[in-house]
């Protein structure tokens, strides 16, 4: 049997197409909206909907073959057994040849047939028109070729039909037969099947919307089961995040997400134990550095008073001796700086650093520093009057100090010590004329023994100073930072607050 025709395709208007430099371009444009619940659910979804689509398509065409072929092998057979039946002698003449068309018309199966008749020029049918426009050249050519004859199914006006072509054969023997020259077609309407098969469409249209709607809930409860360790995960790294390196995840199953658990798992007892290996060594060494600087400062005190009275007699003493003793004085002294900033780090480190605060005068607390230390001329200050701040004066008075000797050791002078106040803060500058702090030493210069001699002169200090001045601001809740000036020089800056520590508990570090 030959296959109906396809149906005519309606055009379709063509899409406007993005070139993968416009689509990347908008992928970086905005960020994607969907999260990772929405991206499961909408694959699982879609995996749901291809599945609902292929079934019902495949069942769909199944069935509506189904239903044609049974209602067009009816019609064929039927047809032909009447054709093959139908006893007509030659030469056939209109009238006759009509009423052996209304016969073979009644007997119609399983819907009513219009009979059409074709020889020579003789056309002649079972209904009013003697000829059908539905019945094709198509089907004309291959009935008269073919002695089983042919079908088709056509589509004319919106209407369905089925269309049979029959060659009529004249018997010549018991066992041949000749080819009359006469065809006959019947035209048979098929609303009723064609009914069925959009039922059939509708059905599985309407059967695949509820079950999308169904399986949008094991979609949601598969994105829930799948995500729940990856929150986990995500809680965990945060709590890591905050310190809290004995977070574990439960290790649930033996998939790849309990794979990732495990791994983490393993991970953040990795990384625990490190942490605490390096704590332990870091707490040993500052218990070292300050057991070693409180054994130190007795024998140290002793031995700055015989310095000093060596000094007090070294003008007494040939010039060598003398030269080596000012030598032993200088480096004693040294050594017992070095010792105290131990100390005064120990302190910071054990937490045990208090402030003893109380509401001085910020510009005559700066003058008493540099006055003490004898940096009066050797310092430009703009120190306006009556700025009244609450601190401690002692490490205030260290914080300055240590700034400006570090400005007058390894900058150049002139050096200017500035204070100003900025919304209910205390802010004091030093800056130096030196060549400024290279970018790559800036990160570090309040790093513990850090000594950047490459870029200024050689340092003569412990490598505390700056760590111990940041220990104090923070002490006060306050900050100092470090930067080069645009005309050349390295200036700190710091900043406290006027009406004292915001946190109490930054009282003590």
């Amino acid at each position: 049997m030959n296959a109906p025709p396809e149906p005519a395709r309606t055009p379709r208007t063509p899409r406007t197409r993005r070139t993968p430099r416009a689509a990347s371009r908008t992928r970086r444009g905005r960020a994607l909206p969907f999260g990772l619940r929405t991206r499961l659910v909408l694959a699982f979804l879609l995996v749901a909907a291809v599945s609902a689509g292929t079934t019902a398509a495949l069942t769909y065409r199944e069935a509506r073959n189904a239903v044609l072929a049974s209602a067009q092998d009816t019609a064929v057979v039927s047809f032909r057994e009447q054709v093959e039946t139908l006893g007509t002698g030659l030469p056939v003449d209109g009238p006759t040849l009509r009423e052996m068309l209304f016969v073979i018309a009644s007997k119609a199966k399983p819907h009513p047939w219009i009979v059409f008749a074709e020889y020579g020029s003789l056309r002649v049918s079972s209904g009013e028109n003697p000829t059908s426009t539905v019945i094709t050249p198509e089907l004309r050519r291959t009935a008269l070729t073919s002695s089983r004859g042919s079908f088709e199914r056509v589509v004319r006006d919106g209407v369905p039909y089925l269309t049979i072509g029959m060659p009529v054969s004249v018997r010549t023997g018991n066992t041949t037969s000749l080819h009359s020259g006469l065809v006959l077609f019947a035209v048979m309407r098929m609303t009723d099947e064609q009914a069925n098969v959009d039922a059939l469409l509708t059905a599985a249209r309407d059967g695949a919307l509820p079950g999308l709607a169904i399986a949008f809930v094991p979609a949601l409860l598969s994105a829930r089961s799948v995500l729940r360790p990856v929150r986990e995960l995500r809680g965990a790294a945060r709590s890591m995040g905050s310190g809290r390196l004995d977070t574990r995840i439960e290790v649930r199953g033996r998939d790849e997400l309990a794979d990732l658990a495990r791994t983490f798992n393993e991970s953040a007892g990795e990384l625990e134990r490190s942490v605490e290996e390096l704590q332990q060594a870091e707490a040993r060494a500052r218990r070292f550095a300050a057991d070693v600087s409180h054994e130190l400062r007795t024998p140290l005190a002793g031995m700055l008073a015989v310095t000093e009275v060596l000094d007090e007699d070294a003008q007494r003493l040939d010039p060598d001796t003398a030269r080596a003793v000012r030598l032993i004085s200088s480096e004693t002294g040294k050594l017992a700086v070095l010792v105290e900033d131990l100390m005064e780090i120990s302190r910071f480190d054990a937490r045990a650093a208090e402030l003893n605060t109380d509401e001085v005068d910020a510009a005559e607390t700066v003058r008493k520093t540099l006055a003490h230390r004898h940096w009066d001329g050797r310092v430009r200050t703009d120190l306006p009057d009556g700025v009244r701040v609450r601190l401690d004066p002692r490490r205030f008075d260290i914080v300055v100090a240590n700034l400006v000797g570090n400005a007058l050791r390894h900058g150049a002078e002139p050096v200017t010590v500035r204070v100003s106040v900025r919304a209910d803060t205390l802010v004091t500058e030093v800056a130096d004329s030196g060549d400024g702090i290279r970018p790559e030493v800036l990160p570090h210069i309040f790093d513990r023994f850090y000594k950047a001699d490459a870029a200024r002169t050689r340092s003569t200090g412990s490598g505390l100073g700056l760590a111990i001045t940041q220990e104090n601001v923070r002490l006060h809740g306050g900050t100092v930072r470090a930067a080069n000036r645009p005309d050349g020089g390295a200036v700190f800056t710091v900043e406290i607050p006027l009406t004292g520590v915001r946190d109490p508990e930054e009282a003590t570090a």
